[in-house]
């Protein structure tokens, strides 16, 4: 069932890829081509991700003073950052979202690389068979590694192919493929010639420096890629783990150049560049955009202080003519408080002895409590 999905997927991404190399003949082109048309198809998708991000790098002091403040308090701080994410138009997660596009479609591609002939020929499994039957007749003979196919074996058949296509003529679909590109083969795999580095020549030397240019420009496009940022991050978790991102994308590039076929290596490399000159032009527009755009809030605020300034004025001039008013006219007269009345104890002379009134409400009788 996967592999059916998968096959499904790398259908488009072989029938651009095949046209580009029609095109050239050039495989090694047809890859820098194919990666530039895919990059401008996720360009719309990129935009808002982009700017999303510049803006949360804006604001990193606003949201380092919430950290801070509420650092005793995780739930008052989540409610503070999500009520900033929302005055602001901040997506959190749009970034890391756009960032992983990259991965499948490198999967994909790796797929038609590997598998020339079902992926990127889109032969059949019965028409794939008749190819090597006719190869093997002419000596072919599939590699294997521990008593099964080499991983690459339909690249093997292709080279094949390639070299003896005056034998293969009549099967519909089939096409020579050159891998070659600047003197390299890019189906070869770096990390099995890096040990003739020093006697391989260029087809080795530059095979070897494929990986590392491609790291070397993923580095560089990661820094460029938060240029646009903030400048003064401090040292807390979210600066941690910014530069832990930066660090592992050129390392996971330095690994797929080493450890799959160079024509990878050539993608990552071409990829790299094109997004170094999209992350360079859209740091530009959207700092200056957003320069208008804090600039227009800042007039919207100065506007609004002087109007609550000015109804202040207003409601203060309106006090004073109505307090003038008033002193035109002739006050009241002032009553005098009536004098409070005498009060008289409600003590009965019944109760009384003496001059001391005692038990309200009931004759005193001195023999009361006695034997």
């Amino acid at each position: 069932m996967f592999a059916k999905i998968g096959y499904y997927i790398c259908i488009p991404f072989a029938w651009l890829l095949r046209v580009f190399y029609e095109l050239t003949g050039s495989y090694g082109l047809a890859l820098i081509l194919f990666t530039l048309v895919v990059k401008l198809v996720l360009l719309p998708f990129q935009l808002k991700s982009k700017k999303s991000m510049l803006r949360m790098n804006q604001f990193q002091p606003k949201m380092r003073e919430i950290q801070e403040k509420y650092a005793n308090n995780q739930q008052k701080m989540n409610e503070e950052l999500q009520l900033l994410y929302a005055q602001e138009g901040i997506n959190p997660m749009s970034g890391c979202l756009w960032s992983l596009l990259p991965f499948p479609i490198i999967i994909a591609l790796y797929s038609i690389i590997r598998q020339p002939l079902s992926r990127f020929m889109l032969l059949s499994a019965e028409t794939i068979e008749k190819v090597r039957g006719i190869a093997t007749g002419l000596g072919y003979v599939a590699a294997e590694t521990n008593g099964r196919a080499s991983f690459y074996e339909e690249i093997n058949l292709a080279q094949f192919v390639n070299n003896h296509f005056s034998s293969f003529t009549g099967i519909d679909g089939l096409f020579r493929m050159d891998y070659n590109f600047l003197g390299l083969d890019l189906t070869v795999v770096p990390q099995a010639v890096w040990k003739q580095f020093f006697s391989g020549g260029w087809a080795v030397i530059g095979l070897v420096l494929i990986p590392v240019i491609s790291a070397a420009l993923s580095l560089a496009q990661s820094k460029v890629a938060m240029a646009g940022g903030s400048q003064s991050q401090s040292n807390d978790a979210a600066a941690r783990q910014t530069r832990s991102m930066m660090y592992m994308m050129p390392l996971m590039s330095l690994w797929i150049g080493f450890t799959l076929p160079a024509a990878l290596g050539v993608y990552w490399i071409a990829n790299s560049v094109f997004q170094i000159v999209q992350d360079m032009l859209l740091n530009k527009v959207f700092s200056e955009q957003m320069e208008r755009e804090e600039t227009e809030k800042e007039k919207a605020k100065r506007e609004a202080r002087v109007a609550k300034m000015m109804a202040a004025r207003e409601q203060q001039r309106a006090y004073q003519e109505s307090a003038n008013k008033n002193r035109g006219r002739q006050p009241a007269k002032r009553q005098e408080p009536k004098k409070a009345e005498k009060k008289t104890s409600s003590t009965t002379e019944a109760g009384r002895i003496g001059d001391r009134p005692y038990a309200r409400g009931r004759a005193y009788h001195p023999d009361h409590y006695g034997e």
